[in-house]
């Protein structure tokens, strides 16, 4: 037996037991005659004693090891003089009588300590030992009493938990897909699913009623910190449901989550519709952890003054920044740059300083009478000491996005956005169709199988861009966590969602022959949800980014650089799989 106890479990109340231990040396330090270990495993850190009194040999032995040796060490445990409060084994120590070097170390690239020297890209190369620092695995252990949670949730829920293929067939609408050449059919490929979606339609036609999987998904895309090419769906689908169960049904799933892993209780969420929600704060996933929602200023600005700025745009719109009426030139210069950079793409920035004093101050004072900024200020209910930043520009969507990112930054700077604090909603009325520059044509917002609300279905023909769609997503702190939809499961309706987004009869059954075909032996309506499981764990920790909370994430190039993939075939590899050597050239 390696050993009879962790190095997490000893307590004062094992005093006098002899034990044995097995893990990893995090440290150690000689002090006169005696040599302390601090020892480490998955569960805990213990020390140990080595007295060269007692065993010089033994002692001598404990000497030369050096971080992170895994060793295997047997002897009695002893309350400690000296106790350590900030440790759960800080009471004890083990004074050792036998020692075993399992295996050796060389020096690590970095400390193992939760506040360690080594930087990402070294510490994504030697990932295996960056999951040894416990600030790494606790993401990972909450990671796994998530799903627990999840599947003991959905079970009782009369979920069944099936695994889909991760060979597919490619469907272009949507992300890219990752490829994958088959051998035995020469010219041919597979794709890697960047959701279930079309197999789990395919399960609710089987009568399989209620589905779930914790499922691997794939997109070839540009990442950013809340994306990877590889990331975990909590994917369902829902036979004879609307949107109302469904939302019910996962609001309680969100809600046990919070109970269980945070001890918060979150209320009834509210739904806010995605006209609203670009209106209110320019973003379909709005933070509501703090409050600066927009104001709409064109009946106070637009024509009531000599700025032309104002004067000849579309949109303006501001946000009330509370008590920050006393910032400096250089804070407000700094503002201003910030909305130039080209992540962001506004032209300038105006503000309205309401003074402590009650004297009002503004970037564009000379083009407008007092009585225009107290108007403003009745309108944006600004109080003295209160800060008034505006944008303004010719089209009112980008504008609202750009001061979106301006208020953000806002509750950023103000320490506004609490990682222990959450606030959850339902956006809903999701437009069905979005248009494409790169495309030149109107996209499936979500996905081609999405079911328009039915009280739009008549301006399909002739005003497609103003169907609204039986979609939701699940947001929570200003990020989407997961989302879902009605589904269509009229043919006749899909065959008319495929004509308005650019597909042929014969290409529609190319790509989709075999939903198509499924669908004319009896489908049940149905309806589906799938929420991001790494997205979800990230909030429920509290990182910044999703990588923290996966076993072996890749960087924001999409490399694994730990196994420095991806990388190139061999001739004969490229020969068995019928591509070309010039195409890894290219």
């Amino acid at each position: 037996m390696y050993r009879t106890k962790t190095c997490g479990e000893l307590r004062l109340t094992d005093a006098g037991s002899e034990v044995t231990l097995a893990g990893w040396v995090q440290r150690t330090r000689k002090m006169g005659g005696m040599t302390f270990v601090d020892l480490r495993d998955r569960y805990g850190i213990t020390q140990l004693v080595f007295d060269e009194s007692a065993d010089a040999a033994l002692c001598e032995q404990a000497n030369r090891m050096g971080r992170e040796w895994c060793i295997q060490v047997t002897g009695k445990v002893c309350e400690r003089q000296s106790k350590n409060s900030k440790m759960p084994t800080g009471d004890i120590e083990i004074l050792a009588k036998q020692l075993n070097v399992l295996s050796e170390s060389l020096t690590p690239p970095f400390t193992i300590e939760d506040n360690t020297d080594g930087g990402d890209d070294i510490r994504m190369k030697y990932r295996y030992l960056d999951l040894r620092r416990a600030v790494v695995r606790k993401n990972l252990e909450l990671r796994h009493r998530m799903t627990i949670l999840i599947r003991n949730f959905l079970d009782n829920q009369n979920f069944i938990e099936v695994e889909t293929p991760i060979l597919i067939g490619s469907t272009p609408e949507g992300a890219r897909d990752f490829v994958v050449p088959s051998r035995m059919n020469p010219g041919q490929f597979y794709a890697l699913p960047q959701s279930p979606q079309t197999l789990k339609q395919l399960l609710m036609v089987s009568g399989f009623d209620r589905y779930f999987q914790i499922a691997k998904c794939f997109r070839d895309e540009d990442l950013r910190a809340d994306r990877q090419p590889e990331f975990t769906q909590i994917d369902c689908e829902m036979s004879f449901a609307d949107q109302e169960d469904v939302l019910q049904i996962f609001e309680d799933l969100a809600r046990h989550l919070f109970k269980e892993i945070r001890g918060v209780e979150i209320p009834k969420m509210q739904r806010m519709t995605w006209h609203d929600a670009m209106r209110r704060f320019g973003s379909d996933k709005p933070d509501l952890r703090f409050g600066m929602e927009f104001v709409e200023m064109m009946d106070v600005l637009k024509g009531t003054g000599s700025f032309s700025v104002f004067n000849e745009a579309e949109y303006i719109g501001g946000i009330v920044v509370p008590g920050c009426a006393d910032y400096t030139r250089k804070q407000l210069d700094q503002l201003t740059e910030f909305v130039k950079r080209p992540q962001v793409g506004a032209k300038g920035l105006v503000y309205v300083k309401y003074n402590a004093d009650g004297t009002v101050k503004s970037s564009i004072d000379k083009f407008y009478t007092p009585e225009v900024w107290a108007q403003l200020k009745e309108k944006t209910g600004a109080k003295d000491g209160d800060l008034v930043l505006i944008l303004s520009g010719d089209n009112a969507n980008k504008t609202r996005v750009q001061l979106c990112t301006l208020r953000l930054e806002m509750g950023d700077r103000l320490g506004l956005r609490d990682k222990n604090k959450f606030e959850c909603l339902w956006i809903v009325d999701f437009p069905l169709f979005e248009w494409s520059d790169e495309e030149q044509r109107l996209m499936a917002t979500h996905h081609p199988f999405t079911l328009p609300n039915p009280d739009d279905i008549p301006l399909l023909d002739e005003h497609p861009e103003r169907v609204r769609a039986v979609a939701y997503d699940f947001v929570c702190n200003g990020i989407e966590v997961g989302g879902g939809s009605l589904r269509i499961h009229d043919g006749k309706l899909q065959e008319k969602m495929f004509q308005i987004l650019g597909f042929t009869p014969e290409k529609a059954m190319a790509q989709f022959g075999f939903l198509i075909n499924a669908f004319k032996y009896g489908a049940p309506p149905h309806a589906g949800l799938a929420f991001g499981l790494d997205r979800f764990v990230s909030i429920m920790a509290g990182l910044d980014s999703i990588r923290d909370c996966i076993a072996f994430p890749k960087n924001n190039s999409g490399r694994d650089v730990m196994l420095d993939a991806p990388g190139e075939l061999d001739a004969k590899q490229l020969e068995e799989l019928n591509l070309s050597i010039d195409l890894r050239q290219e």
